[in-house]
């Protein structure tokens, strides 16, 4: 399929501008090198382990949360460092070493400042750390595997957060009048509205991911099908399709977006900041919780316009591996963990049309 937009983009500016997710792949890439200059010399082996089969992104956070195990392994030692702790070190630790370092996440102090870990944060360390582990056991660096016998916390499943029919519209109007806003918010409302609405309904509308919108380029828009080009977790590409509402949304932005004086390397960039560089999660994240603070009492953010997407269009076909699919999950019993309220209430209804004896 080829990809062109029904309007007119500088062809230069397109081939100067590097894929985003490129870009983002290679920074995650020289940041972890950067952060494994400070780990013990032996770890940059797992790491060698995980290209093949992890994104640079994912080794990073992996990076991340296993810094924070050997700086606990260490605290107490005065004579240890990061790079002279060594394999043998890790071989000696057991399972207790390591449901103590789980307790001390609950609440530790940072350079000066209190950290707290949820059971979901507790988990994803555990998961890195026994990832380390069971590299090493099964190249026999150690003789064991202590982290296998410690258990992952228990999570309890949220409710799922979404917008209901009436406060997704209220959500559009307010971002296209913005009327509740601050006196401050509204100096620059005019300037960035189009963007903004263009944003919201195409999350609303698709429920694709914050990374995959920012990450969205001109090239990826077709009209002629209504789709835009994602690239999803672990780098595979999908088109997503949208409807007529966000086709319009997209295609007013794109009228104002080509007057803009992109800077060097963002020519081909879809959504741009007030700097006519590529919008951040960040800036999109803040953009959407400023309006829904002013529209809603619900605490949402672009994920809870994914959860929205994904109900309605549940509601809507009561198809769960559809709803995964669009959604771009690995594993459908994810998405069905979500949804599971929205089936009981389907079972309930069902053991209700059937009458067992005529009124």
């Amino acid at each position: 399929m080829a990809w062109a937009l029904n309007v007119t983009i500088d062809k230069r500016g397109i081939m100067m501008s590097e894929s985003y997710h490129k870009t983002t792949e290679t920074q995650s890439i020289l940041k972890l090198r950067e952060l494994l200059k400070e780990f013990p010399p032996f770890v940059a082996e797992f790491f060698r382990s995980l290209t093949d089969y992890t994104s640079a992104r994912t080794r990073l956070g992996y990076a991340y949360d296993l810094k924070i195990f050997f700086t606990y392994l260490i605290e107490d030692d005065s004579d240890k460092s990061l790079r002279s702790f060594t394999i043998s070190d890790l071989a000696r630790l057991g399972a207790d070493d390591i449901e103590n370092f789980m307790e001390y996440l609950t609440y530790y102090i940072k350079e000066e400042t209190a950290v707290q870990n949820e059971a979901l944060g507790k988990s994803r360390k555990l998961a890195a750390v026994r990832t380390m582990f069971k590299y090493f056991y099964s190249k026999g660096k150690i003789a064991a595997n202590p982290a296998e016998l410690v258990s992952f916390p228990k999570i309890r499943q949220k409710t799922i957060v979404a917008l209901e029919v009436d406060e997704i519209a209220r959500l559009l109007d307010m971002v296209e009048s913005g009327e509740k806003l601050t006196v401050k918010q509204q100096q620059y409302h005019e300037r960035t509205k189009t963007r903004d609405v263009a944003i919201i309904t195409l999350l609303l509308g698709t429920g694709m991911r914050v990374s995959e919108c920012v990450g969205l380029n001109l090239t990826d828009l077709d009209f002629n099908v209504n789709g835009a080009k994602v690239t999803r977790k672990g780098g595979d590409e999908m088109i997503l399709y949208f409807g007529d509402e966000v086709a319009k949304a997209l295609l007013d932005y794109i009228t104002l977006r080509e007057e803009s004086d992109t800077k060097d390397g963002h020519e081909n960039a879809l959504f741009l900041s007030m700097q006519n560089r590529r919008i951040s999660d960040r800036a999109v994240q803040n953009l959407v919780k400023k309006y829904a603070k002013v529209t809603t009492l619900k605490n949402i953010s672009p994920h809870k316009l994914r959860s929205t997407f994904g109900t309605q269009l549940y509601k809507e076909t009561q198809d769960i591996y559809l709803v995964a699919n669009v959604l771009g999950h690995a594993d459908v019993n994810t998405t069905r963990k979500h949804y599971a309220k929205m089936d009981e209430e389907h079972r309930r209804r069902a053991a209700n049309a059937v009458k067992l004896r005529k009124d």
